[in-house]
């Protein structure tokens, strides 16, 4: 672990004491989002020490033109930059005409920001003593609504402590900015217009290229005595807008600035209504008032809670780390807006670009299945086959026909926007994830409709890809999948990669079934869908015929799958004789040294044995747990939850605590020492899914939730709720017991450890273990 700072709190993150070493961790660490936009925690006072000043608007990017060293043909042609957007938090503070800046001050003390994760609001307390001598207390509060996702709300107290001082406050907001990730250092934005009138103040930018069209507005009111004073200037320059107060301030007295802010975008508003809409933002929010919205924010996170907690008995490290995971998910994505989905690093920071991967559907989609309504799962869904054609042209572009759909590594409309060579054309396996978000949707909420409307669709253009990806090998008599990368992205351009072809054989069969599935229960469907997409039988046909005939490498010396054909000739030492040193090795290694090397940046066959567990006995998955977690350095923030969950399932509860702990805490510990960079977003429903799949062992078999209930030792109990077809299911388990309850009218049918129970509505069950 690379910092231990944050205190351990069950619904709390919080620094204590102010060390300018971890500003830019703090600023990912106390991020805040509603779904709609999201911030660091930059300060809102002037900082001149190092900083990574971060706003971001979802669904809003620019398509920054690739960089490379040499040109492959097929490259993208852009890289999706999540925006730094028009900076709306700001407000110069002043002293007796000295600036309060953190960085220049004599001293800081009593310094604590503190995110309180049951109400979602961000606080921030000191005293600064200035190089003029005076020292100020000062409080701030600042949250994004969540009733009203286009605004925002700072309320900044200063109070003299050592003698009267003139305090100013100017509030400001700026479209001067610039972005932390840029390939060219192009300019993203291009200012329309700046207005300011009293109080308020309005810039009006787009972005090149892409021409999305934000407003970003403000309006403030201060008060000393709880009496209000007056703005004394109004400044405007080419690419700021601002207003100035200014008082005197007796020692003991406090002068507070409330500060209501945010953006219009025209996503969805007429470009011609944007500053109408935000006026209209502003004074609903200002008549409520700091109080009435802080109020009725901290009662939306109540209801959030009420679905999505998972509550911890006796460690409050493992709390407050399931929390903050479960926190940040919400921030980042509420099912609100079926346009958006869920970027890896969120709100927090601009690192990797691009608002979808695959994340989505292997790690994200069960979190909103089991903690939101069934819709906000589809739409996960519909938001890739809206991308469908997309997807049949990034295919095309790379030589495929007929239909064949390769899904984006990363993108923000569907068109690939990722320009490493060795992800973008290889690491394929992507398609596979969605073909199982489709599965996983049906098998858990028992909604075949989106298949037949519109999934089908996706898995037909799957399919084709994967049977003309496929290449006959006369040489082994076998279907092969060459030159590709897996979920180890610290193996490239291998043939075979066992997880690459375990998938596109389960995609062959499974769109082959569901296709038999429609033509048998919807005959309308399926001459539909056979139409619009030239489907015909023989095609199916020769889909199961390559499924039945891929290759998969396999060592009978270890009794294992081979997670590609050269594993074995790699020299394989273990990451226990690594030197602790050279770790992580992607920030000490060179990229051909980790080639070579036997090192798993992160669960590659591991993967498939969690995905497809089914078709695999325990004893087979213990074989290749013991055979690839050795050499596995969970470099990924994705690795630690899959590890999680497998050795959960092997009864293995120590070491599925310490991998949970690490997925959990990754970013609050800062484990691969990049959280300035942003939080890892994703792989935080990773953290759900060790708890949930992990130690309860939570499935859908047989039509019914199963459960294979256990604990970790270091743990009194623990509690969760899942959403199961429209009825909530409590579930809370100790050393000895297992309790469910069902609300609603309806009973439920469930297995514990191989058991069937019936559960009646509205009672306690409670099963010995």
């Amino acid at each position: 672990m690379n910092q231990q700072y944050i205190v351990t709190h069950p619904w709390s993150i919080i620094e204590e004491g102010f060390d300018p070493e971890r500003v830019k961790s703090s600023e990912s660490l106390f991020s805040i989002g509603n779904g709609a936009m999201g911030q660091r925690a930059n300060f809102e006072e002037q900082y001149s020490g190092p900083t990574f000043q971060g706003s971001y608007i979802a669904g809003v990017y620019y398509p920054d033109k690739t960089r490379v060293g040499w040109w492959k043909n097929g490259y993208p042609e852009y890289f999706a930059k999540v925006l730094n957007a028009p900076n709306w938090i700001g407000v110069n503070v002043s002293v007796d005409g000295e600036a309060l800046d953190l960085h220049t001050c004599k001293s800081v003390d009593n310094f604590k920001r503190e995110l309180d994760m049951k109400t979602g609001l961000y606080t921030r307390s000191f005293e600064a003593t200035l190089q003029n001598g005076k020292t100020v207390k000062v409080e701030v509060l600042r949250f994004l609504s969540l009733d009203m996702d286009e605004l925002g709300v700072i309320d900044y107290r200063v109070t003299p402590v050592n003698g009267s001082a003139t305090i100013s406050f100017t509030p400001y907001i700026d479209a001067g900015i610039t972005n932390e990730d840029s390939n060219w250092d192009d300019k993203f934005w291009d200012i329309k217009g700046i207005s300011a009138s009293k109080s308020a103040a309005f810039i009006h930018s787009a972005t090149e290229k892409t021409a999305f069209h934000v407003c970003t507005y403000m309006d403030s009111q201060v008060f000393l005595n709880d009496q209000p004073v007056s703005e004394s200037g109004v400044d405007q320059t080419d690419k700021t807008a601002s207003v100035t107060y200014s008082a005197q301030v007796a020692q003991g007295e406090t002068i507070n600035l409330e500060k209501y802010a945010g953006y219009t975008v025209s996503t969805n508003h007429d470009i011609d209504q944007l500053i109408p809409a935000a006026k209209a933002v502003l004074a609903k929010g200002m008549e409520t008032g700091v109080k009435g919205l802080a109020n009725a924010q901290a009662a939306a996170w109540e209801q959030i809670w009420a679905m999505a907690d998972i509550q911890i008995e006796g460690d409050d490290k493992a709390q407050q780390g399931i929390r903050f995971n479960i926190f940040q998910l919400n921030q980042t994505y509420l099912g609100k807006d079926p346009r958006l989905n869920i970027g890896p690093k969120g709100f927090t920071g601009e690192k990797y670009g691009g608002s979808t991967y695959w994340d989505t559907e292997a790690y994200c989609l069960p979190f909103y299945m089991a903690t939101k309504n069934q819709e906000v799962a589809r739409n996960l869904l519909v938001y890739r086959y809206k991308h469908l054609q997309k997807a049949i042209e990034n295919a095309e572009k790379l030589g495929f026909t007929d239909g064949a759909a390769l899904y984006p590594m990363v993108t923000m409309n569907g068109e690939e926007c990722h320009n490493e060579w060795e992800i973008t054309f290889e690491e394929i396996h992507r398609n596979g994830a969605i073909a199982f978000a489709i599965f996983n949707y049906a098998r858990y909420t028992g909604d075949t409709s989106y298949i037949n409307e519109m999934g089908a669709e996706v898995l037909i253009g799957i399919a084709r890809f994967w049977k003309q990806r496929a290449t006959f090998s006369k040489q082994k008599d076998k279907y092969v999948i060459l030159g590709v990368t897996g979920p180890n992205e610290y193996e490239n351009n291998v043939n075979n990669n066992w997880y690459t072809n375990y998938s596109a054989q389960w995609c062959l069969n499974y769109a082959a079934a569901q296709m038999q599935r429609i033509q048998s229960e919807s005959p309308e469907d399926y001459s539909r869908i056979a139409a619009k997409t030239n489907l015909s039988e023989s095609e199916l046909s020769d889909w199961t015929t390559v499924a039945d005939g891929l290759y998969f490498p396999y060592s009978e010396e270890h009794g294992v799958f081979l997670q590609q054909d050269g594993f074995l000739d790699k020299e394989l030492i273990e990451v226990s004789d690594l030197d602790p040193k050279q770790r992580p090795i992607n920030q000490h290694w060179s990229w051909d040294r980790i080639l070579r090397s036997p090192y798993i940046k992160q669960a590659d066959t591991l993967q498939g044995f969690y995905f497809f567990e089914d078709q695999f006995t325990d004893e087979a998955l213990e074989k290749h747990f013991d055979f690839y977690e050795p050499f596995t350095v969970h470099e990924s923030s994705l690795s630690p939850c899959v590890h999680a969950i497998q050795a959960a399932k092997l009864g293995r509860m120590e070491q599925a605590y310490t991998f949970y702990l690490r997925t959990s805490r990754l970013d609050l510990d800062d484990y691969n020492k990049e959280v300035e960079e942003g939080c890892h977003i994703t792989s935080m429903a990773g953290t759900w899914m060790s708890i949930v799949e992990g130690f309860a062992g939570f499935r859908i078999k047989d039509d019914k939730p199963s459960l294979n209930p256990r604990i970790p030792e270091q743990w009194g109990a623990y509690r969760f709720k899942v959403n199961f077809r429209g009825q909530i299911l409590t579930v809370a388990i100790d050393a000895k017991t297992c309790s469910l309850s069902v609300a609603g009218d309806s009973a439920m049918d469930v297995t514990v450890n191989g058991t069937d129970y019936s559960l009646s509505a509205g009672e306690t069950t409670t099963i010995n273990l």
